[in-house]
């Protein structure tokens, strides 16, 4: 009886023994926790219109929520002011690249590529491509660098978008600028030849 019990402790404590030492490398391992999520994301929309003509944007992504306070704010006629340029996203200007000249709301844009600016009212949005591309913001948004303003309806929607969000539609015959109740469509397809 007493070789059976002193067995049992013994292959319990070689147990604990082995499972202490396999755990050990473990412990000593320093947990690393992943790398914050940026604030307002960078994101890209992309779509091959025809065999010779790529349109790329690229972007950084705000949300409706305050990453400081997690409040809800109002975007359109406060953070984002009606009447004044802004940078069509967050962070770095937004910017555009075709690899074939394209018509952005009818009007003919060569291929390139350019920085993505808009001036937003409650019912039309002026969508600017200038050539100044690298800005950080609006901050040095120099006008004499516009290579093209289009000016195209803004809509209310039904749903609310949290992320500021620019998409190709699926034919891709539109570029869909989409954040909180409101939606700009600008149609873009391949340049009429001539």
């Amino acid at each position: 009886m007493m070789n059976h019990r002193f067995a049992s402790h013994l292959s319990l404590s070689a147990l604990a023994a082995l499972l202490f030492f396999a755990a050990t490398p473990a412990l000593a391992q320093k947990s690393i926790p992943p790398a914050k999520a940026p604030v307002s994301p960078f994101e890209m929309t992309a779509k091959k219109l025809n065999d010779t003509t790529y349109v790329k944007v690229t972007y950084n992504s705000p949300r409706i929520q305050d990453p400081k306070t997690g409040q809800k704010r109002v975007i359109f006629g406060k953070l984002v002011p009606y009447g004044e340029v802004w940078r069509l996203g967050a962070n770095a200007a937004t910017e555009l690249t075709t690899t074939g000249d394209i018509e952005l709301a009818g009007k003919r844009l060569p291929a390139g590529t350019y920085a993505l600016f808009a001036i937003p009212q409650a019912d039309k949005w002026t969508l600017i491509v200038n050539k100044d591309v690298g800005q950080w913001g609006a901050y040095k948004y120099n006008k004499d660098n516009d290579v093209l303003r289009v000016d195209v309806p803004a809509k209310k929607t039904a749903d609310t978008y949290e992320a500021f969000t620019i998409a190709f539609d699926e034919k891709g015959t539109a570029l869909n600028l989409t954040w909180e109740n409101t939606q700009v469509t600008v149609p873009v397809s391949p340049a009429k030849k001539g």
